[in-house]
């Protein structure tokens, strides 16, 4: 780093602190803390505590947040030994270390969203458990500041991703490319429950942890100290949330320190870590999509605060990168399971994406950012898209089940959810549901902004809300149904005097699903948009995404928007490759999705061709009362002699977010628009209606793959799902189909799975084949041999035999296991 650079930040870094403040004037502290002459962002956010929300759709996934949601994660982070480590770091409790040591963050993330809860609605008990959990963590801290319990517990010897000398291992340092012990994320996310818990409580004991800690940081990093980055972006937008807390100036000044570390030479030099070059030379959103998003936001305040014009630049085009060549249709960031990173130019697979719920949160967070230092809607749109879909459904309408992962397609099988084919309870790595608790309650604070004497309304959801404006105060009652309508309302309850109401008309309403060339819809633009003043037909004119309306008003004065919400159809830009032939549905803000549960036969087989039309549906017994896309369009079936043929198929689809609430089963976002690029609905055979079993499974496999009927590009296709005996190596195993009733067989064909130069599967050295009669297993007579060629169907006759079971037999190779991509029978 340049040492000048380095000297002229550390010289603002200090230690001093101011007493606490109340909600209200925690912008007014860190304005004073900048001095004149010094930048901020020009649109403020009227934040969820001043946003009363009334039924719908976000009332009941609040409520949901607050009843379930928040206990159950709570009561995870309890089984799971999470809370533990903090009494274990307090000597409050022997024991060793449980877990992860970035698991601290988890608590600190719960802690976040409960304290979002207590903002809006009193609860005792959630205060009390608050209360006494926070001073676990206080009594976890060392003298010094220090709070990661991993390295408390074990100072000598810290399990895993820490290492025994502090903060070195942060950005894989010490411990080389043996990841990065997370300790500055694990205190930002600190920082931000502490600014949340006091925000909601006026009480200083886990800000006081925080400040402590910042103090401790701040001490640490400097000329001559350390100038390492952080592995794992999160403490420079935490610093800058404590900042404004305190109007400690210190804590913003270390923000910038921190970023400008990154691509000095130090850590891990790789894109996957954003460490490749300097911050404000970063042209693109490359690696890790979490933590490059994180980063991204990072950066923002700064451009905001400190008035940054190349960091200002750099996350310009950091942007246009990301909405014009790298984002899913639903929001959804990170084509790659290999480092949850971001994917190439246009990279943007379906059933292989990744696409992180945090990533969804952290595109969230960015675009909320942008819109803040410009006013222009396109960032809204790109948050609104997020939140409806690629954030969304990392949560079931029960608040207890998640997704980690967000494909836009499966077959309902493959475990893409780490190790699940549906949302799961918990798993290891707990980010994503965590990340959830704190979202969804912060989502009311993405409604409503103001700069000067302008009210912008930039997220429709029913409630009243009271915002900030120069000289006076607007109270506004919103009336809606969206998303499932386009109507709506603003009612001026106070405010009486001139000033401008901006409405967003987002991009969909505009012929726009995104605001680059990545996405576009196939028809025409549908009707406009209308726009009312009491009544009175007002023209509506579009700047900046948003049309606006100035007067001098009067309480009872209404304002109605009509968007209208045809169902459009999406088509992606020619270079992405995986929607190439294939067409998506949205409506409103919407994207929708077509899965098994609707679909018996499957959802691969389904063609929507140019001329069918879809009808919009409310069905309030459905999914907690959902709009459905109903419309007959086509399905590409196998015939018994093995031609491809069409018929008729009636199709219903449902958005996206509130998908696999029904068990696991197939889902697509990105349908065949032609016939050649569906996947054929199998004709049925003996072994499609046969039960699978097997000796032994990988929890990432299946036993559905030997009988999908899904036919293998090769013996290495890691496309499909797959069945395999891993991790068991040089056994003896078996797979078995059994019949609902019995049933003639004379020959099998197989086509293993081996991924030499990959894996360590390998086709079996031998293998033999048995029949269940109704009384024993038997061997079958004259087989024509059993063999083991890659990229083949293996096949094998007999003699004709009559069975209720199947059994191969496979003796694996010596240090190698092994697995099946297909088995078919015939009779």
């Amino acid at each position: 780093m340049r040492e000048s650079t380095i000297r002229d930040i550390s010289r603002r870094v200090g230690r001093t602190r101011t007493g606490g403040v109340c909600l209200a004037a925690c912008v007014a502290a860190a304005a004073l803390a900048r001095g004149a002459g010094e930048a901020d962002y020009p649109v403020r956010p009227v934040p969820f505590t001043s946003v009363k929300v009334g039924d719908g759709f976000w009332r009941s996934r609040l409520e949901t947040n607050r009843q379930v949601t928040v206990w159950y994660t709570f009561g995870k982070c309890e089984e799971t030994g999470r809370l533990d480590n903090f009494a274990k770091a307090a000597r409050l409790m022997p024991g060793s270390f449980r877990g992860t040591p970035f698991d601290d963050s988890d608590v600190y993330k719960v802690i976040e969203g409960a304290s979002y809860c207590l903002a809006t609605a009193s609860d005792p008990k959630l205060d009390a458990y608050l209360d006494a959990l926070i001073a676990k963590i206080a009594a976890a801290q060392e003298p010094d500041g220090y709070l990661y319990t991993a390295r408390t517990i074990h100072p000598d010897n810290p399990p895993g991703i820490a290492s025994p000398k502090r903060w070195l291992n942060d950005c894989g340092g010490l411990k080389g490319n043996y990841g990065d012990s997370h300790e500055l994320y694990n205190v930002g996310h600190l920082y931000e429950a502490a600014v949340a818990h006091y925000q909601a409580t006026g009480k200083r004991a886990l800000l006081d942890v925080a400040v402590k800690s910042a103090d401790l940081v701040a001490s640490v990093w400097g000329p001559g100290k350390l100038d390492i980055p952080s592995g794992h972006p999160e403490i420079e937008l935490a610093l800058v949330k404590l900042y404004r807390a305190t109007g400690t100036r210190a804590y913003l000044d270390l923000s910038r320190y921190i970023l400008e570390c990154r691509g000095r030479g130090k850590g891990i030099a790789s894109q996957q870590y954003a460490n490749h070059k300097p911050v404000s030379q970063q042209t693109e959103l490359v690696g890790h999509a979490v933590r490059a998003a994180y980063m991204a936001s990072g950066m923002t305040d700064i451009a905001a605060l400190l008035g940054d014009p190349p960091y200002r630049s750099a996350v310009d085009a950091m942007w246009d990168d990301m909405v014009g060549r790298k984002m899913a249709l639903t929001g959804g960031l990170g084509a790659r399971h290999g480092g949850e990173a971001m994917g190439d130019a246009y990279e943007l697979p379906n059933a292989e994406a990744y696409n992180e719920t945090c990533a969804a949160i952290a595109n969230v967070l960015w675009n909320h950012r942008l819109f803040l230092l410009t006013g222009d809607g396109r960032y809204l749109d790109v948050l609104e898209r997020t939140v409806y879909n690629g954030a969304l459904a990392g949560v079931s309408l029960t608040g207890d089940r998640f997704f980690y992962v967000n494909p836009l397609a499966t077959d309902g099988h493959h475990p893409f959810n780490h190790g699940h084919a549906t949302r799961f309870p918990w798993t290891g790595c707990a980010c994503c549901p965590v990340n959830v608790v704190r979202f969804v309650p912060s989502v009311p604070g993405y409604a409503y902004a103001a700069r000067g004497r302008s009210v912008y309304v930039g997220f429709y959801l029913p409630g009243v809300a009271e915002i900030p404006i120069e000289g006076g105060r607007v109270t506004l009652r919103q009336t809606t149904d969206y998303p499932w309508h386009g109507a709506v309302r603003l009612e001026v309850l106070e405010g009486a005097g001139e000033w401008e109401l901006k409405l967003r008309v987002p991009g969909w309403a505009q012929g726009k699903p995104v605001p680059t060339d990545l996405y576009r819809h196939v028809e025409a633009p549908c009707a406009a948009p209308t726009l009312r003043v009491n009544g009175q037909p007002v023209e509506l004119r579009v700047e900046q995404g948003f049309a606006s309306v100035g007067r001098t008003w009067a309480r009872g004065d209404a304002v109605e928007l009509e968007l209208p919400m045809p169902v459009r159809r999406v088509v992606a830009h020619a270079n992405v490759q995986a929607d190439e032939g294939r067409v998506a549905l949205e409506r409103g803000p919407l994207v929708y999705c077509v899965e098994g549960a609707d679909h018996p036969g499957g959802v691969a087989s389904l063609v929507l061709p140019a001329d069918v039309a879809f009808t919009a549906e409310h069905r309030p017994e459905l999914l907690g009362g959902v709009t459905v896309l109903r419309g007959a369009a086509q399905e590409v079936y196998r015939k018994a002699d093995g031609s491809a043929a069409v018929r008729a198929a009636a199709v219903t689809a449902i958005p996206y977010a509130v998908w696999c609430q029904r068990g696991a089963n197939p889902m697509a976002v990105w349908l065949a628009a032609r016939e050649d690029r569906a996947v054929p609905r199998p004709h049925p055979t003996l072994a499609s209606r046969a039960r699978p079993s097997a000796s032994h499974t990988h929890g990432g496999d299946t036993v559905a793959a030997l009988n999908d009927q899904r036919v293998p590009a090769r013996s290495g296709d890691h496309s499909l799902a797959r069945f395999t005996w891993w991790d068991h190596k040089g056994t003896q195993e078996w797979v078995q189909y059994d019949f609902a009733k019995p049933e003639r067989v004379a020959s099998v064909e197989v086509y293993w799975f081996d991924d030499t130069g990959v894996g360590a599967c390998r086709v079996p050295e031998r293998w033999t084949l048995t029949y269940y009669d109704g009384a024993a297993w038997r061997p079958v007579a004259n087989a024509s041999g059993f063999g083991t060629e890659k990229d083949r169907f293996n096949r094998v006759t007999f003699d004709a035999v009559t069975a209720t079971s199947l059994r191969l037999e496979a003796v694996l190779r010596t240090g190698f296991s092994g697995g099946i991509l297909e088995w078919r029978v015939a009779q």
